[in-house]
């Protein structure tokens, strides 16, 4: 499975985003910076396979980071465009064959950046390729009915569900220590749904259609 990681501009733990690189990529693994996301390569010495956006946001020494990069396929957006620089990043993996897609700096102060990465996950879905946002505190993805989760391999704690674009009839959750049979789930009672935890070694999730919203979390 080809794999590409995507560093975006939101919040950067260093620390985790090194670990994560490392857990979760290959050689072949494409990393491409999303516009200001490329001040983490120039901070860590990593250079990106691609970078994408009108970078106006990067400071000075950025610029200049940029312009050193001869290896780097460059891809320069026009400040006036349809698509966040997050998303024209994940067009451009996807575009290239990518099948599963990590995003890193998806989330930091601007609620508005983080609902329309949700939205790149429904993008994935439609493509047939898998999109997971992650940081220091959450893990987050779109699941399939069927899915299993194993207790040796979850992120954090807590386990939290919600409905994206339209209902989710027939949740059924086993394995976890508040199970669900056929619950139809909806935005205005996803509190039901939220701070769950893995309860056996195996859980499952299964519903009738729908697009289901996963996180897990840390506190």
């Amino acid at each position: 499975m080809k794999n590409a990681v995507i560093v975006s501009g939101g919040n950067i733990d260093t620390d985790f985003a090194l670990d994560f690189l490392k857990k979760n990529t290959t050689e072949d693994t494409w990393k491409i910076a999303a516009d200001r996301g490329l001040e983490f390569f120039k901070n860590t010495g990593l250079i990106p396979d691609a970078a994408i956006g009108d970078f106006d946001s990067l400071s000075l020494d950025g610029m200049e980071y940029l312009k050193m990069l001869s290896d780097t396929e460059i891809i320069r957006l026009k400040p006036e465009k349809d698509d966040s620089d997050t998303q024209s990043a994940v067009c451009f993996a996807m575009d290239r064959g990518a099948e599963r897609i990590f995003v890193l700096g998806a989330t930091g102060k601007r609620i508005d950046h983080l609902l329309a990465n949700f939205g790149l996950l429904v993008l994935g879905a439609e493509r047939g390729v898998e999109i997971i946002l992650a940081d220091p505190w959450n893990y987050m993805k779109l699941v399939k009915s069927g899915t299993i989760l194993k207790k040796t391999e979850q992120f954090g704690k807590y386990v939290s569900f919600f409905s994206l674009n339209g209902d989710v009839p027939g949740l059924t959750l086993k394995g976890f220590k508040y199970p669900l049979d056929r619950h139809y789930l909806t935005a205005s009672d996803s509190g039901l749904t939220v701070s769950n935890e893995i309860a056996q070694e195996e859980a499952s999730i299964e519903f009738d259609k729908g697009i289901l919203l996963m996180l897990m979390t840390k506190d």
